[in-house]
This record gives structure tokens, C-alpha cells and sequence, in this order.
């Protein structure tokens, strides 16, 4: 950040002055605190452990997939953008850059690192100790309360009325130490609420089905566009530090990249249980034509040429 961005950025936040947008200030203005030197190191520290263990993979030969790094360190990326550089410093200025702020923490990072299937290098290449651990944690008790849906449904949507639409975000603003747990507990929620519904790893109690996790999707669909409609109807602003026209602005980019983003992660899960009914009736059509016999009635999802096939056989 340049010398002078703090005390501007501090004057902001009670004047609702928002400074002007240019490439120069974009890429310069990076957000400095205890805080976000904690951030880097913790990212770096991450990152060189995850392109360590993909090297020791390597080296006992068995492959790791490249998409798998790139996604994992772009997500590691969009923590790094949301904290760290001038998306951060301009969250001081406008609720437009605190809005981008917010999506990169709940819809960008997550899911970029839950599809670099983390927890399963670890189990792969962690010491038998700290392997034990891990699993342990995973399939205790307390963290089976804390992934469980109906938690992760109000960290993930509903943690965003109690923040937006109350005076929630202007104290956590004016107490930036506060602001920068909340943005962890934001980044918490939206890991437990990807992990399951994109990554790769294994889940404790096993994987929601395609469709449990299409529809956990686009039940946030009505949520998210009443949030973004109720931030652009307001007629004062979401915190005193922006401006009536920054906050109907932010929301409707949040309404708009809610959605987008939304229908975007519905489409592969779609065609994950598309294809998932087909194998399964291909299992199915399988086992028939090798003379076994089916339970009666034919299993949920089965599928219809399967299913059509085991009525007619009798």
C-alpha cells in the first residue's frame, strides 16, 4: 500500500469519500496489517506444502493431477486477493469492493481449493501420525455437528442477512480487527458448504447425491436475490462509511454474481447426476443380461431403460 492509503482509507471510512478506481492505485495499493502479513505467511506456508507433497508423490511415482494444483493455488490466490491486496484497501472506500471482497471468500476460493482435493494429498502423504489425527478430527463428534446441513446452510446464506442488513457491518468496519474474523468465519462457512458439494475428497458419512447437491445449490437462488433486492431498495446506506449510491451499487453486483455464479455450479453437478444415473443403469442393464435378478421395486434412479427392462422380465 502506498504510505499515504491508511490514513486516507481511515478518513474514508467516516467521510464516505470513495477515491478514484485506476490500474495504478489497483495494483499498488496492497492492504497491510499484522493481519495480512499473518495471511501470507499462512498462504505461502500452505502452498509450498502442497507443491511439496505433489513432489513426493512424484518421486514414489504415482501421478497428481495438474488441474488439481492449478485450481488449489488459485483458490489460495483468492484468499491472498480478497485480504491482502487493493481489494481489500478499497473495501475501506466502497461497498462495491467490500462486495467483491465477499465473493471472493465465499464463491471463488472455496470451491477453487475444495477441487484441489486437499484433505485426500494430505492423506496420502501426512506421517501415520498426523494422519490419524486428521481422521479423528473428521469423524468426531463435534465436527459432524459443525458440517452438518442445516449449520452449514445458515454460515453459508443466512450469516449474510446478519451481516448486511443489520449495523453489523459498520461496527465490524470500525473495528477492523473484528471485520478480519468475520472474513474468516465468511471463508470457514463457504469451505464447509463447497467441500462436499465440488471437491474430491472423501466425506465423512460419504457424498450428498448430485441431486441433494443441486438443489442444496439453487435453494440459494431466491435467497441470494432477496439479499442483493433488499440492499438496492434500502434508503440509507449498509454502513456509514459508503455512500447510498456505492451500497444499491454493491448490491446488485451481488445480487448478479450470486446468480451467475450459482447457475454456473449447477451445471456440472447436473451433468455429474446425468451421468451418474446412466452407469447405474448400465450396471443394472449388465447384471439382467447376465440372468441375475433385480429387487423389486427397481432401485431410486435407477434409470428408465433399466427399470422398463426389469418390469418386463417379470
Amino acid at each position: 500500500m502506498l504510505p499515504s492509503a491508511v490514513p486516507l482509507a481511515a478518513a474514508a471510512m467516516h467521510m464516505g469519500r470513495e477515491p478514484v478506481v485506476d490500474l495504478r492505485h489497483v495494483l499498488t495499493d496492497w492492504y497491510w496489517s499484522p493481519f495480512t502479513v499473518a495471511v501470507d505467511v499462512a498462504l505461502l506456508a500452505i502452498a509450498a506444502w502442497y507443491l511439496r507433497a505433489v513432489d513426493g508423490l512424484d518421486a514414489r511415482g504415482r501421478s497428481w493431477s495438474r488441474w488439481r494444483t492449478v485450481s488449489f493455488l488459485a483458490g489460495l490466490g483468492a484468499v491472498w486477493m480478497a485480504l491482502c491486496s487493493s481489494v481489500a484497501t478499497y473495501a475501506g472506500y466502497t461497498f462495491v469492493s467490500h462486495v467483491f471482497q465477499h465473493l471472493l471468500l465465499m464463491i471463488i476460493a472455496p470451491p477453487l481449493a475444495a477441487l484441489g482435493a486437499p484433505m485426500t494429498l494430505l492423506l496420502q502423504t501426512a506421517r501415520r501420525g498426523l494422519k490419524t489425527s486428521v481422521l479423528r478430527v473428521l469423524h468426531s463428534r463435534a465436527f459432524a455437528v459443525v458440517r452438518h446441513p442445516v449449520p452449514v446452510f445458515f454460515m453459508y446464506y443466512l450469516s449474510m442477512y446478519a451481516f448486511f442488513l443489520t449495523p453489523a457491518i459498520g461496527y465490524a468496519m470500525e473495528h477492523m480487527w473484528l471485520m478480519d474474523l468475520i472474513n474468516l468465519g465468511f471463508l470457514f462457512g463457504a469451505t464447509l458448504f463447497w467441500w462436499p458439494m465440488v471437491g474430491s475428497d472423501p466425506i465423512p458419512g460419504g457424498r450428498p447425491s448430485p441431486g441433494f447437491r443441486m438443489v442444496n445449490l439453487l435453494i440459494g437462488v431466491p435467497i441470494e436475490s432477496f439479499l442483493g433486492i433488499a440492499i438496492m431498495s434500502k434508503a440509507t446506506t449498509v454502513a456509514p462509511m459508503y455512500s447510498l449510491a456505492s451500497s444499491h451499487h454493491g448490491g446488485a453486483v451481488l445480487w448478479a454474481a450470486t446468480e451467475v455464479a450459482t447457475l454456473l455450479g449447477a451445471i456440472p453437478l447436473f451433468v455429474e447426476w446425468v451421468r451418474s444415473d446412466a452407469r447405474r443403469a448400465e450396471r443394472i442393464d449388465a447384471r439382467l443380461d447376465a440372468g441375475h435378478t433385480l429387487p423389486t421395486p427397481p432401485p431410486a434412479g435407477a434409470g428408465i431403460s433399466a427399470t422398463l427392462r426389469s418390469l418386463r422380465r417379470g
